[in-house]
């Protein structure tokens, strides 16, 4: 029996129960291991963001702290947030090692515990575009900000590798019914949608993923990746066999021919939004 009152229109996403899943998947692996590998694209988009020594700087879904430590270097004021607390724990290992002042605060980007025009800039990377209800992330990172302030963010593009490979995992392990696509972010006039009356200035970059070998990648990325490590952990063995199989097939076609190790370009979008 079909007890949808209004059929054929698709129910909207219970978003509280999709955001418990994500959390246990970003906690799972070990993310830090891939992470610390995308430092420079918190370095580039600080400078992309022109962030300022003094300014206000607010990390959202900052996972272990390259956009924000990328700010700490600027000598701005800093605040770390993310809604998976072991993530924090290794961006604050990180700051201290380092000896930079950050505060970290365990936090979701959709219900973000700061009051309005409570900061200079917001930035991301990899990190707000992974949250479920985008219209409302968007909402909450342009109400924090003040007038004039930016957001800077770092977005896989829907034609990247990355992007490709959330499409042949989902191929595997469907996403959750009625999400838009997480790569979406990474397309500039989906941007405009998310953040209306803003200025947006966007520029596609790469980003190359270098490891010893296909297989390498893929060892890396199935232990430590939180969304590729609970896709193989939620097939059985032969179809973790046929996963296996066409992320290498994709690495094939995405990897530059002329390396003498692995080397695997996506492309990002990298946005800085006025508001």
């Amino acid at each position: 029996m079909n007890t949808n009152p209004n059929p054929g229109v698709q129910p909207a996403p219970d978003y509280t129960a999709i955001k418990q899943k994500q959390q246990a998947t970003w906690a799972s692996g070990n993310y830090a291991v891939v992470g610390t590998t995308l430092q420079i694209v918190g370095e580039m988009l600080a400078e992309a963001a022109d962030v300022m020594a003094g300014e206000r700087v607010l990390d959202v879904a900052a996972g272990n702290g390259n956009a924000t430590l990328a700010a700490a270097r600027r000598h701005a004021t800093t605040t770390s947030t993310d809604y998976v607390e072991s993530l924090l724990n290794q961006g604050r290992t990180r700051a201290e090692a380092e000896g930079l002042e950050v505060a970290f605060r365990t936090a979701d980007v959709e219900a973000l515990p700061f009051g309005d025009s409570s900061f200079d800039v917001v930035l991301s990377t990899f990190g707000v575009m992974f949250a479920p209800n985008q219209v409302q992330s968007a909402a909450e990172m342009s109400r924090v900000l003040r007038k004039g302030g930016r957001i800077g963010l770092a977005n896989w593009t829907p034609d990247s590798f990355i992007g490709s490979l959330f499409k042949v995992i989902g191929r595997h392990v469907p996403p959750p019914a009625g999400l838009t696509s997480p790569a979406l972010w990474g397309d500039e006039m989906h941007l405009a949608t998310l953040f209306p009356g803003h200025k947006i200035k966007a520029e596609r970059r790469t980003f190359n993923f270098r490891y010893h070998s296909p297989a390498h990648f893929v060892q890396v990325f199935r232990t430590y990746y939180g969304p590729t490590h609970k896709a193989f952990a939620a097939l059985d063995e032969n179809a973790r066999g046929k996963l296996e199989a066409d992320v290498l097939e994709l690495i094939a076609t995405a990897k530059r021919k002329d390396a003498t190790a692995l080397v695997v370009p996506s492309t990002y979008l990298e946005a800085v939004i006025t508001k």
